[in-house]
């Protein structure tokens, strides 16, 4: 077994970048998820809000963060001073963040056509605690729950097999619809499953496997073009005993 892509997601929602290699922090890879869009009462903006925030594309260099989406000019956010005079709320959680300023919360409010606050979370340790999932102490990032998702070469294959015994026409689905952020191959269709509760060994660094990652509408959406369908429904998540929950009006 192996590890085949490794991905990060820079803002919150947005596209994700695909690396060589990373280096692994206590609330998940260097640069996951460490900025995020907040509407105008601070709650976390995701995809299921806005189906084309997948199409925001976020790119940290020395320079600072840019941002790309679309036909729009991109637009540099210069690196920040921690400043955390912002929060976030991200599923219950208020989180103190540095504001990226005017310039990028007019651009994404352009782009998006309603009001939009981007925030830095500029230090992560002990801002925000893993969200009833992990052990006490435990911290993350924007994350909705844990710091890092995995996902099975062999278990997307077997689900594509499914679509495609069922007769839709969806099929078959992109490993990036799941939006993983390390992709392993040479496992068996749904291994992961029993992965639970044990610790997973990459390289030299020790993973704890806390859960399964529940079925998410944003599994649905196209991250290409936002629209969104009825694939994965939520019937194949009960055939891989995985867990899955109807979202999308797939009844």
């Amino acid at each position: 077994m192996r590890v085949s892509a490794i991905h990060t997601y820079p803002v919150k929602g947005c596209r994700g970048l695909g690396h060589d290699s990373t280096t692994v922090e206590p609330w998940g890879l260097a640069g996951d998820r460490r900025w995020v869009i907040v509407d105008p009462g601070g709650v976390a903006v995701t995809q299921r809000d806005v189906h084309t925030l997948g199409q925001l594309r976020a790119e940290p260099g020395p320079g600072g963060l840019t941002l790309s989406y679309q036909d729009r000019e991109p637009l540099l956010v210069p690196p920040l001073r921690p400043e955390p005079q912002a929060t976030a709320k991200v599923w219950g959680a208020t989180v103190a963040a540095t504001p990226a300023g005017t310039a990028a919360d007019v651009w994404l409010s352009d782009c998006f056509g309603r009001p939009m606050r981007l925030l830095w979370l500029d230090d992560p340790a002990g801002r925000r605690f893993s969200p009833g999932a992990g052990e006490a102490g435990d911290v993350v990032s924007f994350v909705d729950a844990l710091p890092l998702l995995l996902t099975n070469t062999a278990s997307l294959h077997r689900l594509n097999d499914w679509i495609a015994e069922g007769g839709s026409d969806e099929g078959p689905l992109p490993m990036h619809r799941f939006r993983p952020n390390l992709v392993v191959d040479g496992a068996e269709p749904f291994q992961e499953d029993q992965w639970i509760g044990t610790t997973l060994h990459i390289g030299q660094v020790p993973f704890r496997v806390v859960r399964g990652c529940g079925r998410c509408l944003v599994t649905t959406i196209d991250q290409a073009t936002g629209e969104t369908g009825k694939e994965p429904c939520c019937r194949w998540a009960a055939t891989a005993t995985s867990t899955g929950n109807c979202c999308s009006g797939c009844t």
